[in-house]
């Protein structure tokens, strides 16, 4: 089995120890991902951000939104979820992946939205 790891040179990939994205048997799983810095106090923005990122890590693994089977949204406060359905919708819509939301304290106060993605390598 061939393991190829895709790194963004966020701030927390060497404080942690973790990379973006590890690509691995016909699967890309791409890491729980906050806005990038300046992060704004707005829920949205940040999902806009932090769906950058990742499609930013999908493409580098030769994969894209349309390929992602499973999303997992992480929020601490789940009535900033609504807010974010329209970016959501426009990224997934075509191609709805099983999704679960959970409510629960990210590692900074000042983010308020992480989402996780797994994809399906093309065959």
């Amino acid at each position: 089995m061939s393991v190829r790891r895709i790194g963004s040179g966020g701030p927390f990939e060497a404080k942690i120890g973790y990379c973006r994205a590890v690509v691995a048997n016909g699967f890309v799983h791409v890491a729980g991902t906050c806005a990038a810095e300046p992060v704004s106090d707005d829920v949205v923005e940040q999902c806009r951000s932090a769906l950058a990122i990742i499609e930013k890590a999908l493409h580098e693994a030769g994969v894209s939104f349309a390929d992602v089977v499973r999303v997992t949204y992480v929020l601490p406060n789940r009535n900033d979820f609504a807010p974010c359905w329209p970016v959501l919708s426009e990224t997934f819509g075509a191609n709805p992946p099983a999704a679960t939301m959970i409510e629960c304290g990210l590692i900074n106060p000042k983010y308020k939205i992480e989402i996780e993605v797994t994809a399906v390598l093309p065959s």
